[in-house]
């Protein structure tokens, strides 16, 4: 087995993953018990005083990892959707993913009054009902990127006009609930929404790494694909199903962080200057591009707190603008 290592994406990447772990040491210190990075340091290795690890182990630390894990999820199910969609825009924001959680949280919020558990199940299971439903509405003797496009804006319309119907018959608590959660919010977020995360993404994030080669061969197109030796339908379906799920996933347990997963991996192909899905460094990037929003998002603003998504969504908006202008002069659409 051999691996091909380019000097520029090794570097990106060391330098993304010490950029990751300096914004987690900055954010478990930051809050109304300020810690130096020191000592947030010497309280994860066992050195604190009793306060300290009260404060980092068990209200800081929780939502650090929950936050590198979403974004790392979100980035790479970002990158999985554009490469297959072979389309920078082919993002699960875009393609109804994120709107399908969403209708899911809102179901247990409006309907069932389900407890803080029950919306993020509410959230898994949308996003994966609606993960089914785009690809069977886009099978046609096998699934293509132009018809999961299509099908995803189709389904995000019909999501979105559903989203508004449960919002107006929501009372007033329900409302103020859904709405907070659709913001996206790492507030609040401890052990409980760690573990189930990590149990995903330590199967998923390697299950798509070793699919990352013939993932690559997809952006030639399939039939250049199939000739190099890839089963596409096959590759597809698999890629397809594990985006999915880590999108809904990391949706579940923060909500629905906005422009994470459409940003990350084009700011990793960028910085790389490398052809491909680029997925590691995307991961990477996802993580550090969500630490440092919640960063700005706590203490940007005075005493007044923000959700992340909506530092992701400003941040964000103002990229698919200029992300739309590029393709335009690039002549791509």
């Amino acid at each position: 087995m051999s691996v091909r290592v380019e000097p520029r994406v090794l570097a990106v990447g060391l330098a993304l993953a010490a950029l990751t772990l300096a914004a987690a040491v900055v954010l478990i210190g930051s809050g109304d018990f300020p810690l130096t990075p020191g000592e947030v340091v010497a309280t994860l290795l066992g050195d604190g005083t009793a306060v300290q690890e009260l404060v980092v182990m068990d209200m800081r630390l929780p939502r650090a990892l929950v936050a590198i894990l979403v974004g790392a999820g979100l980035a790479v199910g970002g990158a999985v959707f554009q490469t297959i969609t072979r389309n920078p825009l082919g993002s699960p924001d875009m393609l109804g993913i994120s709107h399908g959680s969403i209708v899911g949280a809102l179901l247990v919020i409006v309907v069932l009054g389900g407890d803080s558990g029950a919306v993020a199940a509410g959230g898994l299971a949308g996003g994966l009902a609606t993960g089914a439903a785009m690809y069977l509405f886009a099978w046609q003797r096998g699934v293509h990127g132009f018809r999961i496009v299509l099908i995803g804006i189709g389904l995000t319309a019909v999501l979105t006009a559903v989203i508004h119907y449960l919002i107006t018959k929501a009372n007033l608590v329900e409302a103020t609930r859904a709405i907070a959660w659709m913001t996206g919010s790492l507030e609040g977020r401890d052990w409980k929404e760690f573990w189930p995360l990590l149990a995903a993404g330590a199967v998923l994030l390697p299950l798509v790494l070793a699919y990352g080669r013939p993932l690559r061969m997809l952006e030639m197109g399939d039939d250049a694909a199939f000739a190099l030796g890839v089963p596409v339908q096959r590759v597809r379906v698999v890629l397809l199903v594990a985006a999915v799920l880590l999108v809904a996933a990391a949706t579940s347990a923060a909500g629905p962080i906005a422009f994470v997963a459409l940003s990350a991996p084009q700011l990793a192909r960028r910085l790389t200057r490398s052809p491909g899905p680029n997925l590691g460094v995307s991961a990477l990037t996802g993580s550090a591009l969500l630490l440092i929003a919640d960063l700005v998002a706590t203490h940007a603003f005075g005493e007044r707190r923000l959700p992340v998504g909506v530092v992701t969504g400003i941040v964000g908006g103002g990229y698919l603008l200029w992300l739309l202008v590029a393709e335009r002069r690039a002549g791509r659409i």
